[in-house]
């Protein structure tokens, strides 16, 4: 079986997402750091491969995958265990709903580059930047946290998608501080979620050391 060579920026929240997939599915792969900071995402001979520029990209059996979703559903459909869809298609609609709250709803509106073009361009202060970002997170997080069940995970007894969308978001909302007191299910939620060892070998501090 060839190598997997992930394609990754630490504090992505997507690329992230990609690692906790790649380690509940048990699989080994080797990282390119793209820094985009320092604009790898720009090089000519990574946007020669993903004309959209950004992480994270998966090389897997000869095959060269862009977009998280996307990347972890194919994972789903070719390394079948831990499933993190379900194969019932009501089932698989409402983690899929779920999950995109986050990674279609909060997750790009606060992206670096939408972050990057409201300092620049647009001529916002951070104070104006950072209240934008809060904003989203709390909207999207009222959602999610109605949708939340009592106990267990957003999956239930085992994680699903919509957990690897959750915890890397949760990251982002305490770096930018959000108070998280509105949402005792969704902390609940990614602190048991956080002991998980896939969950917490992908975390950015763990990526990061």
């Amino acid at each position: 079986m060839s190598e997997i060579v992930l394609y990754d920026y630490w504090r992505s929240s997507a690329a992230y997402r990609v690692r906790i997939a790649l380690g509940l599915k048990g699989l080994a792969y080797r990282t390119v750091p793209i820094d985009l900071v320092k604009g790898d995402q720009a090089a000519e001979g990574y946007r020669a491969r993903n004309p959209q520029g950004l992480v994270p990209a998966l090389e897997i059996d000869g095959h060269f995958l862009t977009q998280s979703l996307a990347i972890i559903e194919y994972l789903d459909q070719t390394r079948a265990e831990p499933a993190v869809l379900p194969s019932d298609p009501a089932r698989r609609a409402l983690v899929m709903a779920r999950a995109l709250l986050i990674a279609a709803d909060i997750h790009p509106l606060n992206n670096l580059r939408v972050l990057h073009y409201l300092r620049g361009p647009l001529g916002q202060d951070d104070a104006a930047v950072n209240a934008w970002y809060r904003h989203w997170i709390l909207e999207g997080f009222a959602a999610i946290e109605a949708m939340a069940p009592d106990q267990g995970l957003l999956g239930g007894a085992a994680p699903d998608l919509s957990d690897l969308c959750l915890v890397p978001q949760m990251a982002n909302a305490r770096r930018f501080e959000v108070p998280l007191d509105p949402f005792p299910r969704l902390v609940r939620i990614d602190a048991a979620l956080r002991e998980l060892p896939a969950f917490a070998a992908a975390a950015p501090e763990a990526i990061k050391s």
